[in-house]
């Protein structure tokens, strides 16, 4: 079986890219998360009752974009960042995802758990 000159060289160029590619890196940032929790933020911290509606179509947006483990993992770290500095209603901030009707695979929380095997041991329970 005969190659052709054009097929080996793309070949060869195509498994390069494979195997020099990073691993699952996040494509959500933390400005992204922030964006989209913004509208959330006086409900979190002083707010009572149900979300606005504007926080909740953040949150459904930030749950759509963070579709892989290590987007769920970087929006759980900066969720729990910025939930350690701005000191969230915890009960408000537990209830969120319920409220909006989204699921999360991690608990708005300051003390969440955000390792990759947490996230996806929750992602095949879900």
């Amino acid at each position: 079986m005969k190659y052709s000159s054009v097929s080996v060289p793309a070949m060869a160029a195509l498994m390069l890219l494979l195997v020099l590619a990073p691993a699952a890196e996040a494509v959500i940032t933390c400005s992204d998360v922030i964006k989209d929790l913004k509208p959330c933020l006086n409900y979190l911290v002083n707010g009572t009752g149900k979300p606005p509606a504007a926080c909740c179509a953040g949150a459904t947006n930030l749950a759509s974009a963070a579709s892989t483990s290590a987007d769920k993992k970087a929006a759980c770290d900066c969720i729990k960042n910025a939930a350690n500095k701005l000191n969230p209603n915890p009960q408000l901030a537990k209830d969120l995802p319920g409220n909006c009707k989204i699921s999360l695979p991690f608990t708005v929380s300051p003390n969440v758990d955000c390792s990759n095997d947490w996230l996806k041991l929750k992602e095949e329970h879900a």
